[in-house]
């Protein structure tokens, strides 16, 4: 792994430099929080958490399951002894970002703003209402998340491909080699900090099962995951639906910055430099531009992301139906393999990617329901809900994204055959409901019998 350390603090531009964490809950190789510390004398360093996310969500879904409640916490926790150890603190605000941001800007007299760029819609939003309403403070909005800036793409933004094939055949051709940027120190707080207005909110950690979270954590997670010989056989083992080693399950530091993704490719270098690469280290390069692609697809269609018709324009022929929603969400429909994966993912806040194309197929073609609602339904579960890759994958299998062939229906009989033969997954998950009608009343309401 290639790094590089800090390059020595120059005079600042400013006195007093205010950084928000969003998506980049870290310190190692946070090219805008190195940014931030070079330009400012004084810094203060925030992060907006807002309660009413638990209760309030897409669709009166709410957003914000306990278990990613807690995955935050954790990381937030350890975000702030990361902080610490370099000087500063981690000052945690309850309630409204463009509200709460405001009057820290006004009261702490803020002299400039940094902060990760952001793909989505609504965080875009909240910066441009920030920005409007104060037209003359500096706003540095840094790339930060991606493995390329949008400076280094070989198209304009308005220009990415239509499809992830023309995306990654241009980026492959782009230096992937990463110089990851470590920070030693940083500026100090300002001494004083209006405490009716900022305040340290304690984080309560609670343990989780599967996953914690934190850039210490992930770090941890990496290492281990390159020091055996998993990334040789990826291709082979990541459809595998309930084994935990079978894929890289970097995906929930990934959607908190918790880790960086160039953290993760310049591991990958460094392990296909000692092991050789082949086709499944490959792989994870590959999916890893995926996650690339969908970030600048949700910056370039913005509310698009969220639209029914997606970016084709052409309304899916579905509809939404209550009953039907509810027992794909708690696993008591007629497919077996769709049950135990979302009792799976109820149970533990993750599904692997097999088990995610399956249960979205079943949510568009054989159930005939909205795909918002299942977009929706993952982002309150997932423990790695990304808002670019959770709603551009569903506009893929909805037939309204990015896939040229439309839309992507699985036969789920098939498939269980293929990735569960031995029908393993489908009883430790108690999936197999089969008889169980998926309407209680038909068309007409009249009860089905």
């Amino acid at each position: 792994m290639n790094t590089k350390q800090q390059p020595a603090v120059i005079m600042a531009d400013y006195q007093l430099g205010l950084f928000i964490f969003r998506n980049d809950l870290r310190v190692e190789d946070n090219l805008a929080l190195q940014q931030a510390a070079q330009r400012s004398k004084t810094l203060i360093c925030c992060f907006c958490f807002n309660p009413d996310n638990n209760k309030h969500g897409h669709y009166g879904i709410p957003a914000m399951s306990q278990r990613r409640v807690i995955f935050l916490q954790q990381s937030l926790r350890q975000l702030s002894t990361e902080l610490e150890s370099r000087g500063q603190k981690l000052i945690v605000l309850t309630g409204t970002f463009d509200r709460l941001i405001t009057e820290l800007i006004s009261e702490q007299q803020v002299d400039a703003v940094f902060l990760s760029q952001h793909q989505g819609y609504y965080e875009k939003f909240q910066l441009g209402l920030l920005q409007r309403r104060f037209p003359f403070l500096p706003f540095h909005e840094i790339s930060n998340n991606t493995l390329f800036s949008e400076h280094q793409l070989p198209f304009r933004l308005n220009d990415l491909p239509d499809t992830f094939t023309q995306f990654r055949k241009k980026v492959e051709l782009l230096d992937k080699n990463f110089s990851l940027q470590l920070i030693h120190s940083l500026p100090p707080s300002p001494k004083q900090i209006n405490h009716r207005i900022v305040k340290d909110e304690s984080i309560a950690v609670s343990a989780s099962a599967d996953f914690e979270g934190g850039a210490i954590a992930g770090a941890e997670h990496l290492q281990r995951y390159f020091s055996g010989q998993q990334a040789s056989t990826y291709k082979q083992t990541r459809n595998a639906l309930d084994d935990f080693p079978s894929s890289t399950k970097f995906s929930p530091w990934l959607a908190l910055g918790c880790l960086s993704v160039r953290q993760i490719m310049a591991e990958l270098r460094a392990y296909e430099a000692q092991f050789g690469e082949n086709e499944s280290s490959y792989w994870i390069s590959f999916e890893l531009l995926w996650r690339e692609y969908f970030f600048w697809y949700a910056l370039k269609h913005g509310k698009r992301l969220f639209a029914f018709s997606g970016i084709s324009g052409k309304s899916p022929k579905t509809s939404f139906y209550s009953e039907r929603f509810q027992k794909w969400c708690s696993g008591n429909t007629p497919y077996p393999i769709v049950n135990a994966c979302m009792k799976q993912l109820n149970a533990t806040g993750y599904m692997s990617n097999r088990g995610r194309q399956l249960v979205a197929s079943c949510f568009v073609h054989e159930l005939s329901l909205d795909w918002r609602y299942g977009a929706a339904y993952f982002e309150q579960q997932l423990m790695d809900y990304d808002v670019s890759s959770n709603w551009g994958n569903w506009q893929y299998l909805a037939g309204v994204g990015a896939d040229p062939r439309g839309h992507r229906q699985f036969n789920l009989e098939k498939q269980a055959e293929r990735y569960d033969p031995d029908n393993e997954f489908i009883e430790r998950w108690a999936g197999d409901l089969s008889g169980h009608p998926i309407d209680s009343v038909d068309a007409a309401d009249w009860p089905v019998r």
